[in-house]
């Protein structure tokens, strides 16, 4: 059974007097541990899918099932459930709390989990080591790169230990050199056996996955292997 089970989705969105069609009839599985990029022009449906997938929005039409459960049948606190045990997210902008600790945004997914707070900083901690910052679980976000905040984000979603990572254009705030660092940190994550599911609009980023999901006008229009990396 795979992971992500989509079918015949659709999405469509009123502006003014004009439906815009995010999403017309989209399906696809992705399996557990495949690294996928989605890629796509502004408005071709990427963000809207990865919403979806994310359990941020519903589809009007079709079905979505994560792990096997029929998630656009779940209410409000169900899908908040989903989000906070099975799905990290990695966003551009970090959405780091400017005033409080590595440690203590890392925690955040927890105290909503209702995690004893021991067990939250052990777990902090953990988390912080794994993506090479032990030695900066005291640090605010001002007092870290662009890099490291990114690798604040990426433990805060590991915290929980989620089946799937969705990572909104984890390096569009970034500088090659510490993109390619992120980039090589999910890859290593992936190798681990979460999966890992991307928006990007940089070709040199989406190499990194093992698929590459092409979006135009709502619509599926190429998946396939990336050329393989150098």
């Amino acid at each position: 059974m795979p992971l992500i089970e989509a079918r015949s989705l659709t999405k469509t969105y009123t502006m003014g007097h004009e439906a815009v069609h995010a999403l017309a009839g989209v399906s696809l599985d992705i399996e557990a541990g495949e690294f996928v990029a989605i890629m796509g022009s502004s408005g071709s449906g990427k963000s809207t899918l990865m919403n979806i997938l994310g359990c941020l929005d519903v589809p009007d039409t079709g079905t979505y099932r994560l792990a096997g459960d029929a998630v656009q049948d779940m209410g409000s606190d169900a899908l908040a459930a989903v989000r906070n045990r099975r799905i990290g997210f990695v966003f551009q902008q970090f959405n780091l709390l400017p005033r409080t600790s590595a440690q203590e945004n890392v925690e955040l997914p927890m105290v909503y989990a209702g995690v004893p707070t021991a067990e939250r900083h052990r777990r902090a901690r953990a988390a912080l080591q794994r993506v090479g910052l032990g030695e900066r679980t005291g640090h605010t976000p001002a007092e870290l790169s662009g890099g490291q905040q990114q690798r604040v984000a990426i433990a805060r979603a590991l915290v929980n230990q989620p089946q799937l990572i969705l990572a909104d254009e984890p390096t569009g705030a970034l500088d090659t050199h510490t993109s390619e660092d992120i980039m090589g940190l999910l890859a290593e994550l992936n190798a681990q056996g979460i999966t890992v599911v991307l928006v990007t609009h940089e070709h040199d980023v989406a190499d990194w996955a093992r698929r590459r999901l092409v979006f135009r006008d709502g619509r599926l229009m190429e998946d396939a292997a990336p050329p393989r990396r150098a």
